[in-house]
């Protein structure tokens, strides 16, 4: 998977068909890219550490990860991937609608167990590592459909849908009763999602911290503190950090000129366009767009 699957905070962008909505990535940090920008989206995501480390975060809880760990993040879950120091980083990404596994009319499949999963994350452990109950048999299912989406006999879809009902058996038979989080930490994510969501359709146009604070209801200093506490950086660097992966990703997927992908990246003046680039990426927009 390219840069561009991970763009947006809130991925509108459909990963799976419609016929069939399952698909799979083999990904490497950094080798495809240096960090998966925190993002969410309504499809149920594994991500199966297969060699190296890095760092995950899911609802911002943190945790570095090596080879042999699966995090599980289901639908609506703010979630981000980086690099940890200089290590790199081997995963398969496999992505699938829920509706894969509900029917149209009402059945006891779906309203007693997929669903009330879906809807409460914090019944699930979010970090899989090998000496974790049912760790073989939840591994050994993901195994079962790498084969057969790698082979595809006929009608591998059926045995795929089989596998995704079997893995979800053993999360639901191995559901935990862990600490729910608090209608204050769920107040502060859906505020978060908002101010993401508003980034991701207005960067190419003027935002200030003024704008941003008005949005949620904040004042302008209650909204620093708010932004810093859970991103861990101000929202002005944030924008730009975000404004600088959508020129990265013009300068390798168009032929605009620097001045028109800086204009179209939400800056009116090239110099200070070119002087943060360099800082991000430790070369010139020209030299990002010849290496890749």
């Amino acid at each position: 998977m390219n840069l561009t699957e991970y763009q947006n905070y809130h991925e509108s962008k459909s990963h799976t068909s419609l016929e069939f909505p399952y698909n799979t990535y083999l990904c490497c940090i950094p080798m495809d890219f240096t960090h998966v920008p925190i993002h969410w989206h309504n499809e149920m995501e594994l991500i199966v550490i297969q060699k190296g480390s890095g760092i995950i975060s899911v609802d911002f809880i943190t945790h570095e990860v090596k080879a042999g760990d699966i995090v599980f993040v289901l639908p609506g879950q703010l979630h981000s991937i980086k690099q940890k120091k200089e290590a790199r980083m081997e995963y398969e990404n496999i992505l699938f609608q829920p509706s894969m596994l509900l029917c149209g009319e009402p059945d006891l499949c779906g309203t007693d167990f997929i669903l009330p999963l879906m809807e409460n994350p914090a019944t699930i452990q979010t970090f899989l590592t090998p000496d974790a109950p049912a760790y073989e048999s939840l591994s050994g299912c993901i195994r079962k459909i790498d084969n057969l989406c790698d082979s595809r006999p006929k009608g591998y879809q059926l045995a795929v849908k089989g596998w995704l009902f079997q893995l979800m058996f053993y999360l639901v038979s191995n559901q935990q009763t862990l600490k729910q989080p608090s209608q204050s930490h769920q107040k502060h994510m859906d505020k978060l999602k908002t101010i993401l969501k508003y980034v991701e359709e207005h960067y190419n146009e003027p935002l200030s911290i003024e704008d941003m604070a008005n949005l949620i209801h904040y004042s302008k200093s209650h909204f620093m503190k708010f932004f810093k506490t859970h991103m861990n950086m101000g929202f002005t660097q944030y924008l730009n950090h975000y404004r600088m992966s959508m020129a990265a990703k013009l300068l390798v997927s168009t032929d605009d000129s620097v001045l028109t992908i800086a204009v179209s990246s939400g800056f009116d003046n090239l110099s200070y366009f070119n002087r943060l680039f360099k800082r991000e990426f430790h070369m010139t927009p020209r030299e990002y767009r010849r290496q890749q």
